[in-house]
């Protein structure tokens, strides 16, 4: 996938399930119409944000290399952003959250190169180029925020997804790229926001990823920072929305000091926020961030985590207190005394320790999945990890020997030892027996005619998160969307609008001094009468050199103001604009 891109050391370390969602940015894509909506949001964001963004926005945009006047050709941003650790690439829309956090947590953005149409200027539901170019990629530059989004990275794609999330991130990727494709059927749209309302409303008790996901969106795409009462904003959606980043900042917008309880807050990507949080500094982030990996499964183990794998029905891994590492499918628990006494899953299973496969013990080995008993063996207070090997010689725990292993939860695992696997500090993290039988009450849940028995060693489940440990271990590059971005239609009409556009582009940059911006206007006024943003830029080049022209053009938009008043305050900006010009100064 990386032929086509320019890579840096920071891409050459992400793993091969990760560049599966890479695509090549094909910088030729971008109309002249696209890089006039880059252009107008980037100079109305500046002149508006250099007052109430946070003081690292327009010096991010000067260390990213992020310009005004054209959008980023993204591979070449990495040249810069690999000054500060960092890297950017493209992907179709959405991809699953998991997956973007991971990214993060590689110091990698990942970056929509599509760019919303010129009709969804003020916001788009799908992410684009300029709310991942202008908005995520300059606050990176504040190395306390960076690692904040690192780390968010590391511990959110370790969160546990429940079987009704990835069902959800369909319906809001499949909504938001209708909503941004033109001409999309009200009724297509419609559908399509019942169904996520049906989804959010029957989502029962929220999962991890669903909980981090809601820090995710209330602090790196829509946070405040500061006080109450005179915020600054830093969130990426905020950074890159014209219309939200001025509403934010009114009344109508309940400010609620930044907490851990902004994880139970569901949102509605489709909308302007009705409230948004604000965090003193971003070190508090940081906080709330580890607050919350504390209740995780990553860090609590235990009964619970196990059985939010089980109830996830995806990928997952659970780790014992020896350090052994079980990655599978997870289907079944025998619990005792509120603990795992017995665990099991289906299908291609992997043993690891500290993330690397376990030699001899890969899915080809456990291609029908893997169970194994836990806990303290009944009358003898020393667990196995815990045993001297005097103390293994004691109890004919030894290569040879026919042994009868009781646990105290039940389990009784009876076989002839073969080998036992050590971890580095020397203690058994895995038995291997043959002709071995494994019991619950009257249920057999291992017979010696299925081969030899691997018995995982481990008083008790220190943390469960979600994917492999070792992602080796299975094949991840299956990523199979439901649905792709829609291009705008190429009609005749559009091209020559584009052609235009073009023109007027060229003039700006002195690239075409014979071009007549008479007569554009002339072909713009009769044939594309909707459009506002060609005008703006027309008079932009000749209010100070056309006096009869400028005449003509204002009174064009004053006229056009009165006829589509959904974009009268879209003109009035752009105006305005003209008055205090915004200077490039990088």
């Amino acid at each position: 996938m990386l032929e086509k891109i320019e890579s840096n050391e920071i891409l050459d370390r992400l793993p091969a399930h990760l560049k599966q969602f890479i695509k090549p940015q094909d910088y030729s894509e971008y109309t002249a119409i696209n890089q006039a909506v880059w252009r107008y949001v980037m100079r109305k964001n500046v002149d508006y944000l250099s007052k109430v963004a946070h003081s690292s926005y327009l010096e991010g945009l000067k260390q990213t290399g992020i310009s005004i006047e054209s959008i980023p050709n993204m591979y070449g941003m990495n040249r810069i952003l690999k000054e500060i650790g960092w890297a950017a690439v493209a992907v179709d829309g959405f991809i699953p959250p998991a997956a973007f956090m991971e990214f993060q947590a590689y110091n990698v953005l990942v970056i929509a190169s599509d760019i919303r149409q010129l009709e969804h200027i003020e916001y788009t539901p799908a992410p684009d180029i300029i709310h991942e170019g202008a908005g995520h990629a300059p606050i990176i530059a504040n190395p306390e925020y960076a690692e904040y989004l690192r780390r968010f990275g590391e511990i959110g794609c370790k969160a546990i997804s429940s079987a009704k999330d990835y069902e959800m991130y369909e319906a809001i990727r499949h909504l938001s790229i209708i909503k941004e494709a033109e001409n999309t059927p009200e009724e297509e749209i419609k559908k399509a926001e019942e169904k996520v309302a049906y989804l959010q409303n029957n989502m029962g008790a929220p999962s991890e990823m669903a909980q981090i996901r809601n820090l995710h969106w209330w602090t790196v795409e829509y946070g405040l920072i500061g006080t109450l009462e005179d915020p600054k904003i830093y969130g990426a959606g905020l950074l890159s929305s014209i219309g939200e980043s001025a509403w934010c900042m009114t009344d109508s917008v309940k400010k609620i000091s930044y907490s851990i309880e902004a994880a139970k807050q569901e949102f509605d990507i489709t909308k302007p926020q009705p409230q948004l949080y604000v965090t003193p500094d971003f070190a508090y982030l940081s906080q709330v961030l580890e607050e919350f990996a504390n209740t995780m499964a990553l860090r609590k183990g235990g009964l619970e985590g196990i059985q939010k794998l089980i109830n996830s029905k995806s990928l997952g891994t659970i780790e014992l207190s020896t350090g052994i590492q079980i990655s599978g499918h997870f289907t079944k628990v025998i619990e005792h005394n509120n603990k795992a006494a017995y665990f099991q899953t289906t299908g291609k299973t992997a043993l690891s320790y500290r993330e690397k496969e376990l030699v001899g013990h890969g899915t080809h080995n456990h291609p029908n999945g893997f169970g194994s008993a836990l806990g303290k063996l009944k009358g003898i207070n020393l667990a196995i990890e815990d045993m001297s090997p005097r103390d293994l010689r004691a109890y004919d725990i030894y290569e040879g020997e026919n042994i009868r292993f009781e646990f105290e939860g039940g389990v009784v695992v009876q076989g002839e030892i073969i080998t036992g696997t050590r971890n580095l500090q020397g203690k058994i993290i895995l038995i291997s027996l043959k002709n071995c039988t494994v019991t619950y009450n009257d249920e057999i849940l291992f017979q010696p005619e299925w081969g030899n028995y691997d018995l995982a060693v481990g008083k008790n489940i220190i943390s469960a998160f979600a994917g492999p440990a070792d992602p080796l271990s299975f094949d991840l590059i299956t990523h199979t969307p439901s649905s792709t971005t829609i291009k705008s239609k190429k009609t005749p009409e559009r091209l020559e609008l584009e052609t235009l556009y073009k023109s007027v582009r060229n003039s700006r940059e002195g690239k075409d001094t014979k071009f007549s911006l008479q007569a554009a206007f002339d072909l713009v006024k009769k044939y594309h009468s909707k459009d506002w943003l060609l005008s703006i830029e027309i008079y932009e080049l000749v209010k100070d050199t056309d006096e009869n022209l400028t005449k003509e053009v204002k009174a064009h938009l004053e006229e056009l103001k009165l006829r589509r008043p959904d974009v009268a305050h879209l003109i009035d900006g752009g105006l305005q604009l003209l008055e205090h010009p915004v200077v490039e100064n990088h």
